[in-house]
């Protein structure tokens, strides 16, 4: 019997469904998912197979990603990292590389074709995503791939941001991007996801599903403080302290700061409702 499932994060769909689903969802045909790594900069991951469907939200470079189907110039897939299922472009993905061993600390930097900042950079990569270095050349670091980093801009795997919400804040004034990941452009889930990533704090993709699983929740009218997660129908923010918001605003289509009153106000009146939950990430 084929149980309820929240298909975001399910590798089910009409014709076919993940081989470790077998039993648990009926489907005409299973396959097993073979392991892919971004290598790209970073890969949008689609509701469906064609470059105008909407973005659900974005592998970085060094993803991790099982794949269950390919056609078309179109992979379908899962990603390692949170679970969340969709649509990559194939050129975007390879076999797995080296093991990556740094992440990258900075809200964007660039990787060179050589030891040197006046060379053209190859691609322009985000905070989050993850690259094997190899070896050392004055300030540059050396990936397996032959590519070049500012050092400074990277920090090795394992290592974590000491406050999540520093990170956000690093965001300010990043443009709206619905799905989006990166300073390029990014939602309100995927500023609090990449944050607390940071952090090494692991989290959902979407709002409803961060607030069913993070922290811990706090009774309603209570005091609030700086790192915690503020809850509405379809949006999420952290406070930068007891009065104050930081969100990814599609309102101001850009990551704001303002006061967590005028925040409730305007989106109690724009029909979004009232907070949902505040909840705490201890």
């Amino acid at each position: 019997m084929t149980r309820s499932f929240d298909p975001r994060v399910t590798p089910v769909r009409p014709d076919l469904a993940g081989a470790e689903l077998r039993g648990a969802i009926e489907a005409p045909r299973y396959a097993q998912g073979q392991m892919m790594q971004v290598i790209e900069a970073s890969a949008p991951l689609r509701r469906a197979p064609q470059p105008d469907a909407p973005l659900e939200t974005e592998a970085l470079l060094g993803e991790m990603v099982g794949v269950y189907d390919e056609a078309e110039g179109w992979a379908w897939a899962q990603l390692a990292r949170d679970g969340y299922v969709g649509y990559l472009p194939q050129v975007a993905l390879g076999l797995p590389r080296a093991p990556a061993t740094h992440r990258v600390a900075a809200l964007r930097t660039h990787a060179y074709p050589g030891p040197s900042i006046k060379l053209p950079p190859l691609m322009a990569v985000s905070l989050g995503a993850r690259v094997a270095i190899r070896g050392e050349d004055g300030d540059f670091a050396i990936a397996a791939d032959g590519l070049h980093y500012w050092a400074r801009c990277l920090a090795p795997v394992g290592s974590h941001e000491p406050d999540f919400v520093e990170v956000a804040e690093r965001f300010l004034g990043a443009p709206y991007l619905w799905g989006g990941k990166t300073s390029d452009g990014i939602d309100c889930s995927g500023l609090v996801q990449t944050a607390l990533a940071a952090a090494g704090l692991a989290s959902p993709r979407d709002a409803d599903m961060m607030e069913a699983a993070l922290g811990v929740r706090l009774p309603a009218g209570g005091a609030l403080r700086r790192g915690d997660l503020v809850f509405w129908r379809g949006h999420v923010g952290v406070m930068r302290d007891e009065t104050t918001l930081l969100h990814a605003s599609g309102r101001h289509m850009q990551v704001v700061s303002e006061p967590v009153g005028s925040a409730r106000d305007r989106i109690a009146a724009a029909g979004g409702g009232d907070v949902t939950s505040v909840r705490r990430v201890l």
